[in-house]
């Protein structure tokens, strides 16, 4: 049968199908944040801090991998690579600087014009998870 142009959005229709994927599944669709454990950091208490006091530790960041992979990965990429849906997140800014964005976005989300970019996590995930995924995102920062 020869290739016909007009045939090609059945074609990749006919693929997703087989594979057995819904549209919805390509998008971001709705999904569940996961609980983060934190039992064994430091509580941090209620007021938010303004720099990440787990910089550095060795048991924030073991967590942090953890919390990222269930939270963030599916639109932030496995490893902080974005695949081009969300920003990559090895190129926050290191330091305050970096570490005020991250909250800033975190807790608030992202919306424009009405859309949803990235759901708020602040009343979701407590200060220590969030915290200890910034942490994280720190051992695989690139310029």
């Amino acid at each position: 049968m020869p290739y016909l142009p007009a045939l090609r959005p059945l074609r990749h229709a006919a693929v997703i199908l087989a594979l057995g994927v819904s549209g919805h599944a390509l998008a971001h669709g709705d999904v569940t944040p996961q609980a983060v454990d934190t039992s064994t950091l430091k509580s941090l208490g209620a007021d938010w801090l303004p720099e990440n006091p787990y910089r550095g530790d060795k048991e924030a960041i073991r967590i942090g991998d953890s919390a990222y992979n269930q939270n963030c990965a599916r639109c932030h990429g496995l490893g902080g690579i974005s695949g081009g849906i969300a920003p990559d997140l090895r190129m926050l800014p290191e330091g305050m600087e970096g570490d005020e964005i991250f909250m800033q976005r975190i807790r608030n989300g992202a919306t424009r014009n009405g859309k949803v970019y990235m759901p708020p996590f602040e009343g979701i995930l407590q200060q220590e998870a969030m915290w200890s995924i910034r942490a994280w995102l720190e051992t695989v920062h690139e310029e």
